[in-house]
């Protein structure tokens, strides 16, 4: 049997010679600075710390010549400070180790000068440990001087572990130099972004709000961020930051910049849909300053900042927030007068407040809502961004003292036109509408007679669930009136497409009691009694009888003989 050959340690670079006369040089300064030690007099106890940190480079130090880390230019940067502060502290402990009873440069001089030394020392080790943790990453050579990347996605990923390394070690000049590459690289594609999270940039800029005191970086970091949580797949990771973050975010609502603000407030818009994160935003004053830039922010930080109040209004704890806040008449406002986009987000807003709370109800149609709701219906078109109006309107008009006002403002009859719109969600919430305005036999007439019941039919025979629950539901408060269910009897998929939604097989998630309350209204005559057993309606409602459905059993019972029809009619 052959042998196999020897496996050869993986290839290292080889460090160009004044890189390596810079590590020979800085590995002669720890040397000597480490021989002067035991002869310390003063200021033993701090010596004794830089010590134990000499030690931690030393190891450092050793594990960079294995390493392709040294051929990076970043790097011998690094090592080019070491050697500096190595060589500046080697006279440092000799004046300390002077038996004297004061240093030669005084004590309290001399004690600074430790302290600093010993602050440096943190910062060296610092960016070793980074280094070593890009180089174990993959990211230790240069890509223009090393290897070139076998494609583009490994460029991008080399790009951004060098922009990584490069965010935390340096000066505050060089970070922001790194954070302006990163910002171009990231908006490139959103590709880029998933590479950069991949390598870890999310915790790093996290920690970089933590120690940056520059605004300007500040404001660049949250930009990232911004720019991290518009794609899906990466906000999982800006969630996991948890309160760190949101509280770095909600700072800068309260005294950035506009251009910050409206980059924290994207941020806050994709973490402001969970309860957690929605309740902590509430606690530390993030709805007061969010309301200010709805009031006062420019145009496309309001839509934003309203998107994310929208969100925070879906949690009932949060609610009484906004009132502490006086938040209506500012988000009554803003949808009046904001651009289309902020229009939205606060009707939105509006919407999600006051739903399941009928002072929240009151309280909003005092401030005006009503009109503001016909301001803005009156000026879009209908499509997705009628969406939260209708939203509103259904909430609002299931408080029967408010519906009678909706009704005498004539919305029942701006219905119709939504049920031919192409948006399911808009379809959906018209139906609602229908039901909650349907209290009113008034309303129920005039909507009849709008053609609201041949809409209904129709979306009976949609494909999707809720679409056809929402039209059954509608259509079993339409068909209280008698001039409706005449209507209803001349659709020729009505009858029958409502029983064929008893099938307990079909529809799971249907409701049942709806299309029975359907059928059970038009069950006294005996044309419609036919078609019900023709189509098949015994044989469901038996079914539905034995899962306790509401009025199967009477409906069934209603029939009669046309149970036997019905064993004739099905094959």
């Amino acid at each position: 049997m052959k042998e196999s050959p020897p496996q050869l340690p993986p290839f290292q670079p080889l460090p160009p010679p004044e890189t390596a006369d810079l590590l020979q040089k800085t590995t002669a300064h720890l040397t000597t600075l480490q021989s002067h030690l035991p002869n310390i007099h003063h200021f033993k106890s701090k010596w004794s710390l830089i010590n134990a940190k000499l030690t931690s480079i030393e190891s450092n130090l050793a594990d960079f010549l294995d390493t392709s880390a040294v051929t990076n230019s970043l790097s011998t940067a690094v090592i080019s400070t070491l050697s500096a502060t190595l060589s500046s502290a080697v006279s440092l402990a000799i004046n300390c180790s002077e038996t004297t009873p004061a240093p030669p440069d005084g004590k309290l001089r001399t004690q600074s000068e430790v302290d600093s030394l010993s602050s440096k020392l943190d910062n060296h080790l610092h960016d070793l440990l980074v280094l070593h943790r890009s180089a174990g990453a993959g990211g230790g050579g240069d890509v223009s001087a090393g290897g070139v990347p076998t494609s583009g996605r490994e460029a991008v990923r080399a790009e951004a572990r060098n922009l990584l390394t490069r965010l935390q070690i340096g000066t505050t000049e060089s970070k922001n130099s790194a954070i302006d590459s990163l910002i171009e690289l990231l908006n490139e594609d959103d590709k880029n972004v998933l590479i950069a999270v991949a390598q870890g940039i999310v915790p790093v800029l996290v920690k970089s709000l933590d120690g940056t005191t520059s605004f300007e970086m500040r404001e660049k970091i949250v930009s990232v961020i911004a720019r991290v949580s518009t794609v899906e797949s990466s906000k999982h990771v800006l969630i996991a930051e948890g309160l760190s973050l949101l509280n770095h975010l909600i700072r800068v609502i309260e005294s950035g910049t506009g251009f910050a603000k409206e980059k924290a407030c994207v941020a806050l818009q994709e973490l402001s849909s969970f309860k957690e994160n929605a309740r902590a935003i509430g606690s530390c004053g993030g709805i007061s300053s969010l309301l200010e830039i709805c009031h006062g922010g420019t145009p496309s930080s309001q839509g934003i900042a309203a998107g994310v109040l929208k969100n925070l209004a879906q949690f009932e704890e949060i609610k009484e927030n906004f009132i502490e806040e006086n938040a209506i008449p500012v988000l009554i406002s803003l949808s009046v007068s904001g651009t289309s986009f902020a229009r939205e987000n606060a009707v939105g807003c509006l919407a999600n407040l006051v739903h399941n709370d009928e002072t929240l109800k009151v309280l909003v149609v005092r401030e005006g809502s009503v009109e503001s709701l016909k301001s803005y219906w009156d000026t879009t078109t209908v499509g997705k961004c009628l969406e939260p109006a209708i939203e509103l309107l259904k909430n609002l008009a299931s408080y029967h003292p408010i519906g009678e006002i909706l009704i005498t403002q004539g919305f029942q009859f701006r219905l119709l036109p939504l049920f031919n719109c192409g948006v399911l969600p808009v379809r959906v919430a018209a139906a609602d509408v229908v039901y909650e305005l349907g209290f009113c036999s008034k309303a129920r007439r005039e909507m009849g007679e709008c053609g609201c019941v041949q809409a209904l039919v129709r979306m009976v025979d949609g494909k999707a669930v809720e679409e056809k629950e929402a039209a059954s539901k509608a259509l079993s408060r339409l068909l209280l009136c008698h001039c409706n269910r005449k209507a209803f009897r001349k659709e020729e998929r009505g009858i029958v497409g409502t029983v064929q939604l008893l099938d307990p097989m079909n529809n799971k998630n249907l409701d049942k009691k709806w299309p029975v309350s359907v059928l059970a209204t038009l069950v006294q005559s005996k044309k419609c009694r036919k078609l019900m057993v023709g189509a098949g309606a015994c044989v469901y409602l038996q079914k539905l009888v034995d899962l306790d459905v509401d009025g199967a059993k009477k409906l069934l019972d209603s029939l009669g003989k046309g149970k036997l029809w019905g064993v004739f009619a099905r094959p």
